[in-house]
């Protein structure tokens, strides 16, 4: 709790905290307009493969022409993370295989690397955090954005002694989402096309929110984080509003809908008839805790927490997320405490390609959010015995045996991969399953 006051602490010796950022999107952008009412942080090198609009987006959230002077642009992250001028290194580029690049070339140069690349993460975050930590930099999670959330709770509730049956987030699911394709996918949100290119918003991208790819990746880094377990059958995305988290979201043992103790799960904001959800999690995260003793569960109904019918599990939950406004906390974090807000530890869930269509030899997949296929969560355990292609590796590679609508595309089904860095940290990471 003493953050800000270790911040004041250097912005009062004149030496700030030293960001560099990799990619100036949206999350990127929203970091960068948190700066400057931030005393003792500075972003002194960003990194875009257009450096005028990584300017235009400085000047975009609020950076005055002074500031802009002040900061390096250039085109190549490799460069960013070699600067003397950078102590933490930021990816936000949201490609997998440029993430495991950057965060090698960070952790090779001393320098802490906060991942706001989920994608990179769930590839190959546990061989990277293992390498961070032997060079002694920190690998992390970055806060404001859900993994890094819902880790935070389930330390806070695993440190006050209570045992965490769940965790997730809320989203926007129906099944049949899972087959839909950028073409389709502005209709869902309440845009027109036009609006939606008016506005730079990537169809891909978003569409990878809707199609479930996000929260599969999304869910296996919280796994990975936090030792929990992954439904076997992958996510079920049930219906359930706030009041019904700790009755739902409880194992089936005692009467919930979870396969086993300690597990991820995503909740829906719709019923699937498509009528909204009586006070959903849509936009927020969540914990649910079950009670060591009877005083304990006393102590739920006492002071207010959502309770199920028995009082012994209880719901703590957040309902927004602040994305990138929040993602100073892990820079801070890294630099002044020495501590990530969340990493991989362990090789617990995976995102496994599944075909959204009949996949024909010659077929090209184009990864997360695309035409072809969409991201299951599965125990990383299974995914690495079946040979499960992960969604981070499903860009870019062609088919070469017939994949049916809806099963899980394996290496045996594809042409050999590239032997790059993102392939080579994958099987460091496989291995620890």
């Amino acid at each position: 709790m003493n953050l800000h006051a270790l911040l004041q602490a250097r912005a009062d010796a004149n030496a700030p905290v030293r960001a560099g950022l990799i990619g100036a999107g949206k999350f990127g952008s929203m970091f960068l307009s948190q700066v400057p009412s931030t005393p003792g942080l500075q972003v002194t090198v960003i990194a875009d493969l257009s450096p005028e609009r990584a300017r235009q987006s400085c000047r975009a959230v609020g950076w005055s022409e002074e500031r802009i002077a002040a900061t390096s642009f250039v085109e190549d992250g490799a460069e960013l993370c070699a600067s003397d001028a950078v102590d933490v290194v930021i990816d936000s580029t949201g490609s997998p295989g440029a993430g495991v690049v950057h965060a090698l070339a960070a952790i090779e140069n001393g320098k802490h690397i906060v991942m706001v690349n989920v994608e990179a993460d769930v590839l190959a975050g546990p061989a990277l955090a293992a390498r961070a930590r032997k060079a002694g930099t920190v690998y992390s999670m970055a806060y404001g954005d859900q993994p890094a959330l819902v880790s935070e709770m389930v330390d806070w509730g695993r440190a006050a002694g209570f045992t965490v049956q769940a965790a997730g987030k809320g989203t926007k699911y129906l099944p049949a989402y899972h087959q839909v394709t950028p073409d389709e996918v502005w209709t869902h949100y309440g845009l027109t096309p036009d609006a939606a290119k008016a506005a730079g918003m990537n169809s891909q991208m978003f569409n990878s929110f809707l199609d479930g790819t996000k929260s599969a990746i999304e869910m296996a880094a919280i796994a990975n984080a936090c030792g929990l377990a992954v439904p076997e059958a992958g996510l079920s995305f049930p219906p359930c509003g706030v009041d019904d988290l700790a009755h739902l979201l409880r194992p089936r043992a005692v009467g919930g809908q979870l396969e086993g103790e300690g597990m991820v799960e995503v909740i829906s904001s719709l019923e699937r008839d498509g009528r909204p959800v009586f006070r959903d999690l849509r936009w927020g995260v969540y914990v649910v805790l079950e009670a060591p003793n009877d005083y304990a569960a006393a102590c739920f109904r006492q002071y207010g927490l959502p309770v199920d019918s028995t009082g012994r599990y209880a719901a703590m939950y957040k309902p927004f997320h602040l994305i990138g406004l929040e993602l100073g906390i892990s820079v801070l974090s890294a630099a002044l405490r020495g501590e990530p807000t969340g990493h991989s530890r362990f090789f617990r869930g995976d995102a496994v390609a599944v075909a959204k269509r009949d996949l024909a030899v010659g077929d090209m997949l184009d990864g997360e959010g695309g035409y072809t296929v969409w991201g299951r969560l599965m125990p990383a355990r299974a995914s690495v015995a079946t040979k499960a292609l992960p969604i981070g590796l499903a860009h870019g590679v062609r088919i070469t045996c017939p994949v049916k609508t809806g099963e899980v595309v394996t290496l045996n089904d594809v042409e050999p991969l590239a032997d790059t860095p993102a392939l080579q940290l994958r099987r460091e990471t496989e291995a620890m399953a």
